[in-house]
């Protein structure tokens, strides 16, 4: 594939999907991944670290209903009552030493505490979760969870959450979540 093309469709693909790493853009276009990075440089595109950063400055909204620190992942999207997403990377110690396999109450622990962050409210408490694993993660790879607010009502909002690495849905839970205001 020539150089301008393959540029063309790496500028498409970091815009359909701006979590992509160098090593998938490799894979994909099946070329190094040194030339997958100084292609983003030719054309001006920051790597994926300075990507997120970017999105976390353009967030909406503020956390509400817990200190950003007790945030499982960085959030880099965020818009109350409506939607988040953040992003986690499993590091050593987040898996077990003999697999390397991610333990779940990390992964739960993202997705729980982005559904909880997402809620409009200075108190919000998980009430109950129905959740499933849908594969193992492994170290270094990246879990993108995205919320998505569903019905809220007195008392109570319902929230769903899907974890993806890459674009593989590996996680998803449905959270009832418990809140102080009174909405209709």
């Amino acid at each position: 594939m020539p150089k301008r093309q393959r540029q063309q469709q790496l500028e498409q693909a970091i815009a359909e999907n701006p979590f992509v790493t160098d090593e998938d853009l490799a894979k994909r276009f099946a070329v190094s991944i040194q030339t997958i990075r100084l292609d983003r440089l030719e054309l001006g595109i920051p790597e994926l670290r300075e990507r997120l950063k970017a999105m976390a400055e353009r967030s909406y909204d503020q956390v509400r209903s817990l200190p950003m620190n007790e945030v499982i992942g960085e959030v880099i999207d965020l818009q109350l009552d409506k939607s988040g997403i953040s992003i986690f990377e499993i590091l050593e110690e987040h898996v077990f030493s003999r697999t390397g396999i991610a333990r779940g109450h990390h992964i739960f622990a993202q997705a729980n505490s982005l559904a909880v962050a997402v809620i409009n409210d200075e108190i919000a408490l998980t009430a109950s979760a129905d959740i499933r694993f849908i594969r193992s993660i492994r170290l270094r790879e990246k879990c993108v969870a995205k919320a998505y607010v569903g019905r809220i009502s007195r008392g109570s909002a319902k929230v769903q959450v899907l974890t993806y690495v890459g674009e593989e849905l590996v996680f998803e839970g449905n959270f009832l979540i418990y809140h102080s205001r009174n909405r209709e």
